[in-house]
């Protein structure tokens, strides 16, 4: 079957046409993949501004879907079977457009909508492994099952990481989920791009922090910085990464404005991803242990950051070295359409499609 996937739940607009085949050992091709970033309008806002977003969002999708049609659809609109539109969580003007959007489609063309959960889509986005065979002559990516059956993957916890999101969650197969943890302030990604803001990095800020963190070299450190790993012995899941960000506010603020050198500035970069990615590690594998899971699944955003995976591929090896690690391909860590669509996929063969009058945007919907 074909389904075109829109996602807008934050600041980019997104749309994919994928074809999906197969039950217990699925195939996929990704015909399209479109992804219009708003990253350079909210720069100098330091943080993403819902109704801008929505504006954007407004303006961008017919020029985004034209694209993506052009660039995936041979055969005519005829062959298109349903379209799979993020619902929540996310921003609610910027979902709202998004729903909107695919409802006109779907009455439109006479098509059926699969409401998608965007923590869902994270997740889905590791139930494939996606092989590039050309990123630029040829627009139809293929993408096949990680295992000859993924439900072997179960039961696994999965992390979620993202600008918004900061979740625990047990999965013991495909639409099966128990949240076990989230964050009860600000999430890692928010933390990572308010701390970066403090310290006149800009916007976004986790691969600003990781960036400058890459510099920090320890023969040089003049520094002795050492910022707090929240939460992270406390006999439960959840998270909370408030409380370093006012850490590093304090400690800037402490500092003379002139003794904000380049070095010290990479230091605290570098205690910055490492605090976060302590907290995350640590959880994440008390989780996995506990629960005596066969995987660790992670996805959002924030799995982009390098020095994250590498940690986190060690201490799995070391420390439990039956439990496999699955890690969304590189265009599937961010916020994208393709997700949403494999989503889609699998909602569709549990016949969980609506008619578009009945679709509303969830801002809070949980998983």
């Amino acid at each position: 079957m074909k389904i075109l996937a829109i996602e807008t739940s934050c600041d980019d607009t997104c749309v994919a046409l994928i074809e999906a085949v197969g039950k217990k050992q699925v195939k996929l091709n990704i015909l399209s993949n479109v992804v219009s970033s708003q990253n350079e309008i909210h720069q100098k806002w330091g943080g993403i501004y819902p109704l801008l977003a929505k504006r954007e969002h407004q303006r961008n999708l017919p020029l985004v879907l034209r694209k993506a049609l052009k660039q995936g659809d041979k055969q005519g609109l005829s062959r298109i079977d349903a379209i799979a539109v993020t619902v929540g969580p996310g921003l609610e003007p910027c979902l709202w457009t998004g729903v909107n959007f695919a409802k006109g489609l779907a009455h439109n063309w006479n098509l059926p909508i699969i409401p998608i959960n965007h923590i869902e889509a994270h997740i889905a986005a590791n139930l494939v492994s996606v092989n590039y065979k050309s990123q630029i002559a040829q627009p139809r990516l293929a993408v096949e099952a990680r295992q000859t059956n993924y439900k072997n993957l179960f039961p696994a916890i999965c992390l979620v990481v993202s600008g918004g999101h900061t979740q625990l969650i047990l999965m013991r197969d495909f639409g099966k989920y128990k949240i076990l943890g989230e964050t009860r302030d600000d999430a890692a990604g928010e933390c990572f791009d308010k701390t970066a803001r403090i310290l006149g990095l800009g916007y976004p800020g986790g691969p600003a922090i990781a960036a400058t963190a890459a510099k920090f070299s320890i023969h040089n450190f003049q520094f002795s910085i050492k910022l707090p790993r929240p939460m992270i012995y406390q006999k439960n899941y959840d998270f909370s990464f408030s409380g370093l960000k006012t850490a590093v506010l304090y400690k800037a603020q402490s500092t003379k404005r002139k003794a904000l050198s380049e070095k010290f500035i990479q230091a605290m970069c570098q205690e910055i991803q490492q605090a976060i990615i302590d907290v995350l590690l640590y959880k994440t594998l008390r989780a996995a242990k506990d629960y005596n899971v066969q995987t660790i699944i992670l996805g959002g955003g924030v799995i982009a950051n390098k020095e994250l995976q590498k940690q986190f591929k060690k201490k799995i090896k070391k420390e439990i070295p039956n439990s496999k690690l699955c890690i969304p391909a590189p265009n599937m860590r961010a916020d994208n359409a393709v997700m949403i669509g494999i989503t889609g996929y699998f909602l569709w063969l549990k016949k969980e499609i609506k008619i578009w009058k009945n679709i509303k945007a969830k801002a809070n919907l949980r998983i």
